[in-house]
């Protein structure tokens, strides 16, 4: 039995079935609050939270912002809990331990400020999409500062963090400030870099897991990493201090070559397709500011940030 308290926060928009099988394995394996800030759901979103017991807020569709909405979801909370727990609405927890487990790695570390757990590839998630999890998302846990990180040679993945399935000691993250609300995405890796400049600690657990993945095409890789150039175009102090990504990349490549080869040589293709995009996109979000801002929302995934 954990001594801290903690509730789930999911920030909703039309999640379809894969939300109601989230809502299922919550409520099946969570007995706490549950809190959802939906923004303008017009299917059975809001209906299939409410039939779960989860407490729902509601904002308008144009307030939504990835930071700025997870910043009042916390707020609702921070007067009874000493964990948030953020979930994203297609990400389904796996059994009752995965909440317990990442709450006592906060038990165990005073100054953990941020912890993510495993995600493992949905049950249709094609091999590409199944390599990235189990190449991200090792069986190893850790706990860092920024010095352990850099002792460790750890570079950019010091600062990696997911609110698909994350958690955060609330008294650090309003020490630190919360999310930053003026980003494109990326709040939970900013924060996390944030918190380690900060003398705080960052952690990841593994024996909690959420089945969370994403069959993208090339297109819509070459849109997200659009995206995460432009993150790091704004954030270029992240990349300064903890490492850039190249080496990770490249180990990367290498693995999911291989793991393609053995187990579904027919992806290389799409793979190879994928990875050219991802370069393309993250070196043209990196340029951003060159690039008339209407040809810049139509190389976006998230348009609504351009305003």
């Amino acid at each position: 039995m954990n001594n801290l308290n903690c509730a789930i926060v999911i920030p909703t928009y039309n999640g379809g079935a894969l939300w109601e099988n989230a809502a299922l394995n919550i409520r099946k394996y969570y007995d706490g609050r549950v809190i959802i800030i939906d923004s303008g759901s017009n299917d059975k979103t809001v209906k299939i939270a409410k039939d779960y017991g989860f407490e729902v807020y509601q904002i308008p569709n144009s307030e939504f912002n990835h930071g700025g909405t997870r910043n009042y979801g916390a707020s609702l909370v921070a007067d009874s809990c000493d964990i948030v727990i953020f979930m994203t609405q297609d990400a389904i927890l796996q059994n009752r331990s995965s909440i317990d487990n990442l709450i006592t790695l906060f038990e165990e570390n005073k100054d953990l400020a941020a912890a993510y757990g495993k995600q493992l590839p949905h049950d249709n998630a094609n091999p590409v999409a199944s390599h990235a999890r189990f190449f991200n998302y090792s069986n190893h846990g850790y706990v860092v500062n920024e010095n352990d990180a850099k002792s460790q040679g750890v570079g950019i993945k010091a600062v990696f963090l997911s609110n698909s399935f994350s958690a955060y000691r609330l008294s650090a993250f309003n020490k630190i400030g919360g999310f930053a609300n003026n980003t494109i995405l990326c709040e939970d890796m900013l924060f996390a870099a944030n918190a380690l400049r900060s003398g705080f600690k960052v952690g990841y657990q593994p024996l909690s897991s959420v089945k969370h993945s994403h069959n993208y095409s090339p297109v819509e890789e070459f849109k997200r990493y659009f995206d995460i150039g432009v993150f790091h175009c704004d954030q270029a102090w992240i990349g300064e201090r903890f490492g850039g990504a190249k080496s990770e990349g490249g180990k990367f490549l290498k693995s999911e070559f291989r793991y393609l080869l053995k187990n579904a040589p027919h992806y290389i293709l799409l793979a190879c397709m994928n990875n050219f995009s991802k370069i393309l996109g993250y070196k043209l979000g990196k340029k951003y500011k060159r690039i008339p801002v209407n040809i810049v929302r139509k190389l976006s995934m998230h348009k609504r940030f351009w305003k």
